[in-house]
């Protein structure tokens, strides 16, 4: 049992890892910023942890690709609810709206 916890831990911080480098290389290389993301999806899987809320958001559920704002990724409200469009396959997520 407490090696599980371990290993998620360690999967955790890996996962941290791989979005902090994606954030730091998509200008250069989208390419390798969507691997990243890949990377730490296939991590998260392995050691089944939840991804957390802010790394979600962060790339589109259809192609895996890492969204940036304004680049490759639209970001609507509608309704109660927040609509990201991914720019590379052209899919919409939707994630509700925080209540007040």
């Amino acid at each position: 049992m407490i090696y599980k916890t371990k290993n998620k831990d360690i999967a955790r911080e890996r996962v941290k890892t791989l979005f902090e480098q994606a954030e730091e290389i998509f200008s250069e290389d989208p390419k390798l910023a969507d691997r990243y993301v890949k990377l730490a999806r296939k991590i998260a899987m392995k050691v089944n942890l939840r991804m957390p809320r802010g790394f979600k958001r962060r790339f589109c559920k259809h192609c895996y690709s890492y969204l940036k704002h304004g680049v490759n990724c639209r970001v609507r409200t509608q309704g109660d609810n927040i609509v990201y469009t991914c720019l590379v396959c052209k899919n919409h997520m939707r994630f509700p709206l925080a209540r007040k």
